[in-house]
């Protein structure tokens, strides 16, 4: 069983030809509403894999709200813990699209209503997980209670340190797995070389887009080749990595195979639109494999 605890929010996508300059008004092409938010992103890429998913976040009363937790039940993960707050609105995330790459705005909502004692309530499915997956689409102190009843319970947690500036030393050392990406690992250790990965053999995972991912396994630095694509939209495409990742290790897999299936599943979530439309079954990822080597 996995357990995914972070953040649910609504994309609300923008295709461009440009970004806006400051004061600039442009035309858009097209605009899209998807289920979105790292949590829901995670969760889905696992649970579209196979894996067995709990999910434990906080949702508005609006009608965000409730189409986000219908979207997560057909998806076939469990809802039972989301905490629902009739104050705050669901999260919303404003993406941009444009010249290849994407802009984002997230305006957390009742993501920030999942308190460290929501969290103490779902102690129990917490110590029964064979995996949690973790992002900081949440408050910062919620995270590291999270990491605190996993240590206790010794359950393996997979960090996603992103947004990077909530990112804490005490995090990175009660986490089994941490995987920014390039950028992020810059913000928290002050740079990406050899050398930092070094420091964390076997933990710090950093993914490097279309190049693959980078690790130290206790002997030497580990790189592990993405896969070829053909891309239409980013978006997700880190979250796809992690849910794939979280699954393949809580199923078994070594570091190193985990890497390549998380990174095949990667390269096929960015050939369709949104974070989570392209987002792959496990067929699917075992032909890519098949067909990279």
């Amino acid at each position: 069983m996995i357990t995914v605890v972070g953040s649910l929010n609504m994309d609300l996508v923008v295709e461009a030809v440009k970004r806006p300059v400051q004061g600039e008004t442009l035309l858009g092409t097209s605009f899209s509403t998807f289920p979105g938010g790292k949590g829901s992103n995670q969760a889905v890429a696992a649970a579209r894999l196979g894996g067995n998913v709990n999910f434990v976040g906080s949702v508005g009363l609006d009608s965000f709200g409730k189409e986000l937790q219908d979207h997560l039940i057909k998806e076939g993960i469990r809802i039972d813990y989301i905490n629902v707050d009739s104050v705050q609105l669901t999260g919303v995330a404003n993406i941009i699209l444009a010249e290849g790459d994407n802009s984002i705005i997230v305006v957390p909502g009742a993501n920030f209503s999942l308190s460290p004692s929501h969290v103490q309530k779902v102690n129990e499915v917490l110590s029964k997980s064979k995996m949690v997956i973790i992002q900081l689409e949440i408050l910062p102190e919620t995270v590291e209670r999270v990491l605190e009843l996993c240590q206790e319970h010794k359950v393996p947690v997979l960090l996603n340190p992103a947004p990077a500036a909530s990112c804490t030393k005490k995090m990175i050392d009660m986490a089994t797995y941490v995987t920014p990406n390039e950028t992020e690992c810059v913000e928290i250790f002050g740079g990406y070389s050899d050398e930092i990965l070094k420091k964390y053999p076997n933990k710090l995972i950093v993914t490097l887009g279309e190049t693959g991912a980078a690790y130290y396994d206790g002997a030497e630095i580990v790189q592990v080749s993405g896969c070829k694509t053909s891309v239409v939209d980013t978006t997700g495409a880190g979250d796809t990595f992690n849910g794939a990742f979280g699954f393949a290790i809580s199923g078994g897999y070594a570091i190193k195979e985990a890497v390549q299936f998380a990174n095949a599943a990667a390269s096929l979530s960015v050939e369709k639109l949104g974070a989570q439309q392209g987002m792959p079954s496990l067929a699917d990822v075992k032909r890519r494999l098949a067909n990279s080597n």
